[in-house]
């Protein structure tokens, strides 16, 4: 754009979209947008030296520039109703998780009156043997069982929650370790436990939390199956 030549117009203009404003004030604010564009545009036409107009050529450069300018800030506004969308179609999808189980990276979950818990063992390599214990809350293992030869990748294994005579163990948090034979000893693998999802928490900032049973809260990015 050629150089506005009454310094007073220019000035107005500047002062309409705060282009003096200090450095910490928001970008929205400091941006120049449509209005502000066609201000500066008709600003230059009326300040302009009449013997030596402003170029035809330069002039349709500058609409040229407000058109692109024009489209930048519909794509922007598109981009934004599509956000919007997109989280609250995920906000509804995970409200819909509540009262189901979930697999998120954990030690620890909860044995429900109801139901079995899902262990998903991350086996590092095809091992000959492998084995998974469960433990109480106070430490005492209550519950253990040779998986046999396992395969590399996630393996899921099903805790029924009742012992050798069928009896369900009380409900309450349990602790699961799968640990493969490594050389004279053996070497505990990560584990993903399936939990319940008792609430889940829209964050200030759009993202959305689990609250898991016997768990607690989780991201949504955490999870790695739905049940």
């Amino acid at each position: 754009m050629s150089e506005v030549t009454n310094s007073s117009a220019l000035s107005q203009v500047l002062s309409d979209y705060s282009l003096t404003k200090k450095q910490d004030e928001t970008q929205k604010n400091n941006e120049m947008g449509r209005n502000e564009f066609l201000k500066l545009l008709v600003a230059q036409l009326e300040n302009q030296d009449p013997t030596e107009p402003q170029d035809n050529g330069e002039f349709v450069a500058q609409l040229a520039q407000f058109s692109s300018l024009e489209e930048a800030q519909k794509m922007s506004a598109s981009f934004d109703n599509f956000n919007t969308a997109f989280q609250s179609s995920q906000h509804l999808q995970a409200t819909s998780l509540v009262g189901r189980p979930v697999h998120v990276q954990a030690d620890t979950t909860a044995l429900l009156s109801t139901g079995a818990v899902s262990v998903i063992a991350d086996m590092p390599r095809s091992v000959e043997g492998a084995t998974l214990s469960v433990y109480n809350q106070a430490g005492t293992l209550v519950d253990s069982f040779n998986l046999g030869a396992q395969q590399s990748g996630r393996q899921e294994f099903i805790w029924t929650g009742t012992d050798a005579n069928d009896q369900r163990f009380p409900s309450g948090e349990y602790t699961f370790k799968v640990a493969i034979a490594d050389g004279d000893g053996a070497t505990q693998v990560p584990t993903f436990l399936s939990a319940n999802v008792n609430s889940v928490t829209i964050e200030p900032g759009g993202s959305l939390t689990l609250n898991l049973a016997g768990i607690g809260p989780k991201s949504l990015a955490d999870v790695i199956q739905i049940n």
